[in-house]
């Protein structure tokens, strides 16, 4: 994979206020993450996930789990229950409301973690590396339910270590020792690939596709980083 880079986490749990800083400040939506009289307007605004979601897991029934972190913001209890149908549908777990939690598979588990976070309707959300124990098929899953939520309106924080998941985002930032080394829109990544050799990462699948295509002479100008858009364009090339 190339070169791994420490403290990623470390800054979701300062974003989230789960970790508080040392020295500075930091601001969700004007909130001073370090302020306690703020928590439950922090919770209220911000979302996170974890690489693993047993550790998010409290309860043994999928809907008290979900409720759990609800009744902690004293979200109204007359709401409940339909912000967790619409949680749980938008992760397409519907029909595992009453579910035994820890009955269900490592995929399904991360998304109800997912849910627990939409249920409370947060502005942001953070995704810590949250398909790093998933199966290829989970990991899809995954990736499409946060494609679908971000194109709903949510703004979407998403660490990764895995190089092809930088082309969910539409903004792309490289860390080095704690600061920000590099930043590029994602359209704009053809014209950082020297960017990405340089914090020795290897550029996305589809991408080492379409060079060695091009080192054969045959060039594949796509307008998505979608392998469907590659298809279909590679298609159109070989019919003419």
């Amino acid at each position: 994979m190339g070169k791994m880079v420490h403290g990623k986490s470390t800054l979701s749990r300062l974003i989230a206020g789960i970790t508080l800083p040392s020295k500075g400040s930091i601001l969700v939506n004007g909130i001073d993450v370090s302020d306690k009289s703020k928590f439950i307007d922090l919770r209220k605004n911000i979302g996170i996930v974890f690489q693993n979601p047993e550790n998010q897991i409290v309860f043994d029934k999928v809907y008290d789990d979900i409720a759990f972190g609800m009744k902690n913001i004293h979200f109204e209890n007359n709401l409940i229950h339909t912000a967790i149908e619409n949680s749980l549908n938008k992760v397409n777990m519907s029909d595992y409301i009453y579910s035994d939690s820890h009955a269900l598979s490592l995929g399904q588990k991360q998304r109800i973690a997912i849910a627990s976070s939409l249920a409370i309707d947060p502005k942001i959300l953070i995704f810590d590396e949250p398909t790093a124990m998933l199966d290829p098929k989970g990991k899809k899953d995954i990736c499409n339910i946060i494609k679908n939520i971000h194109n709903e309106g949510y703004t979407i924080i998403y660490v990764t270590n895995v190089i092809d998941e930088i082309l969910l985002a539409d903004r792309i930032i490289g860390l080095e020792n704690g600061c920000i080394k590099h930043e590029f829109q994602k359209n704009d990544i053809w014209d950082n690939i020297n960017v990405l050799e340089e914090m020795e990462l290897e550029l996305p699948s589809i991408f080492e596709i379409i060079l060695g295509l091009k080192s054969k002479g045959i060039d594949v100008d796509i307008s998505e980083f979608n392998i469907p858009c590659f298809v279909n364009k590679l298609a159109e090339l070989i019919k003419k």
